[in-house]
């Protein structure tokens, strides 16, 4: 007698999150989170973030700031009309993503030596980021919760 076929579809292992694997798609490659670093600190002109980034190219810059008013993280404001010049600005959304930007410079600052960490003003004690539940009022610690999900 033959054994039984094993099952022929096992189920895939899960992939990454969609939410995290759609932000990366938009925003993902080395210059757009640059320029929108570069952005954090207020509204700046196309010179003085080629200034900021100097190994990028015009039109790879040309292209980000696009890509950034497109996905609505950034608007372009005219402060000539002839030639047309813009100041480029984050919207709400882009300052929240500069939030995360401020949480990655932080792991980084944690991970390697060259940098430095995020420090309190008042004690220079680094800074740390902590999940919290606003509902609940409490916070949250992703490790120990096994029912926290991102879908």
């Amino acid at each position: 007698m033959a054994a039984p076929d094993p099952d022929p579809s096992p189920e895939p292992p899960p992939g990454p999150d969609p939410a995290l694997a759609e932000a990366l798609e938009a925003v993902g490659d080395r210059w757009t989170l640059l320029l929108v670093a570069a952005l954090m600190d207020g509204a700046r002109r196309f010179g003085d973030l080629q200034a900021a980034l100097p190994a990028i190219a015009a039109n790879v810059l040309t292209d980000r700031l696009r890509r950034l008013q497109a996905l609505g993280l950034a608007v372009a404001e005219p402060y000539s009309d002839r030639p047309p010049r813009f100041v480029y600005e984050l919207t709400a959304a882009g300052r929240e993503l500069a939030g995360a930007l401020r949480l990655l410079a932080d792991w980084g600052a944690r991970h390697r030596e060259a940098a430095e960490p995020v420090r309190h003003a008042a004690c220079g004690t680094p800074l740390e980021a902590r999940w919290y539940c606003p509902t609940c009022q409490e916070p949250v610690d992703p490790e120990a919760d096994e029912d926290l999900h991102y879908a």
